[in-house]
């Protein structure tokens, strides 16, 4: 399950980010998430997604 609230999917993405995923377009087909819908909530909170890095900061 997802969490929906925006703090703690910012914990959810970057941990599945760093350990399982080698991106977020990877991450969302998996887990089947609109990655539209992760980067409008992650920019609600301030944080935008690094391509380079691999989680959003």
């Amino acid at each position: 399950m997802v969490p929906q609230d925006p703090v703690m999917l910012l914990s959810f993405l970057n941990l599945k980010l760093r350990d399982f995923y080698g991106s977020l377009d990877a991450l969302c087909e998996d887990l089947d998430l609109n990655r539209e819908e992760i980067l409008e909530k992650m920019k609600q909170i301030d944080y935008t997604y690094d391509e380079e890095n691999n989680r959003f900061v």
